[in-house]
């Protein structure tokens, strides 16, 4: 049944990122929906001016920068039923407490997911055309390739290696399916036959890393998923293989990756690192086949307003009775990002 009154909701994140999650048509669609005050932007629940407001949310609206919910913040918020996430993972918000006071957690994952595979399939694409290393000689040399020093380029044929059927790894694939690709799918939670219907084959992690071209990772940064990509592993990626990482660094091993890269035997797209950033002595930084970027596959600019979208529909289903259509139910993170 929809609410008699609209939700009393408070945003609770870094300011700067506001107008860019909510630009103002959907902050009209907001105030239409709920009492809010979009002014307010709690950073710190113990805040004095917070208190107030959160002593009535019943919405919170979260995103970059929000204080962790722990039960300390749950005490301030005591009518607090549901809370809206406009960005990525909730693991480092949500705490024990909210779980079990039963509050309803939605997030915009699923919208942060599409630029990520973008940008991935924008590095496939750019890596089956030996783009970075082209560039570097073209700049040192000023001439072109011969036909012998092309004839290992191409997309054609191409086996791409992806890692983690995650929303980022389905979005990828389904992306993938326009061009000719072999594609390689690593999941342990995924059948041969959904593999399939995914447009890809299914292997273990070993096989899949010994047969791939490019290796792209999208697993979860969760205990049994750290460091899978250890100098074993890596060994197995062929000669001239190239490695993609718009996932988390923690996959990988960077020590035994920095030894690969050192060799010049692979080639490795970083987008996130481990730590990150990088401290600036790393040799990644310098290396010609290393193409590093600072944390960027994800939402950026004028695409995290399909977030502030998704959490603004959201708020709308909620006031007309409907469940959420992108919960996040406290089993699903012992698997997920």
């Amino acid at each position: 049944m929809p609410s008699a009154q609209p939700p009393r909701a408070v945003f609770a994140m870094d300011p700067v990122h506001l107008p860019l999650l909510f630009p103002p048509p959907l902050l009209d669609r907001l105030r239409r929906t709920a009492e809010i005050e979009p002014g307010l932007v709690v950073r710190d629940f113990g805040a004095p001016e917070a208190a107030e407001a959160l002593a009535g949310a019943e919405v919170l609206i979260t995103g970059w920068g929000c204080p962790r919910l722990d039960a300390d913040a749950l005490a301030a918020a005591p009518r607090l039923r549901t809370v809206l996430h406009a960005a990525g993972s909730v693991r480092s918000l949500v705490g024990e407490a909210l779980w079990e006071r039963g509050v309803t957690v939605s997030s915009a994952v699923t919208g942060n997911a599409l630029p990520v595979a973008e940008y991935t399939l924008a590095m496939i694409l750019l890596a089956g055309k030996d783009t970075f290393a082209q560039r570097e000689r073209f700049r040192h040399t000023h001439t072109y390739p011969t036909p012998a020093e092309t004839a290992p380029i191409g997309n054609l044929g191409r086996r791409i290696g992806v890692i983690g059927a995650s929303r980022v790894g389905r979005r990828l694939l389904e992306l993938l399916r326009s061009y000719d690709f072999e594609v390689l799918l690593h999941d342990p939670y995924v059948s041969v036959t959904e593999a399939a219907a995914l447009g890809a084959e299914l292997l273990p992690l070993d096989p899949l890393l010994s047969r791939s071209d490019i290796v792209s990772l999208h697993a979860p940064d969760i205990p049994e998923t750290q460091r899978m990509l250890d100098r074993g592993r890596l060994a197995l990626i062929r000669d001239g293989g190239v490695l993609i990482n718009t996932s988390r660094g923690a996959l990988i091993d960077h020590e035994a990756l920095t030894d690969e890269l050192l060799s010049g035997r692979l080639t490795a797209i970083l987008d996130v690192t481990e730590p990150e950033p990088l401290p600036p002595t790393s040799p990644l930084y310098k290396l010609p086949n290393v193409f590093l970027t600072p944390h960027i596959a994800g939402s950026l600019g004028n695409e995290l307003a399909r977030l502030g979208a998704i959490v603004v529909d959201e708020l709308e289903r909620l006031a007309a009775g409907l469940p959420p259509a992108h919960e996040v139910r406290h089993a699903d993170l012992a698997r997920v990002a």
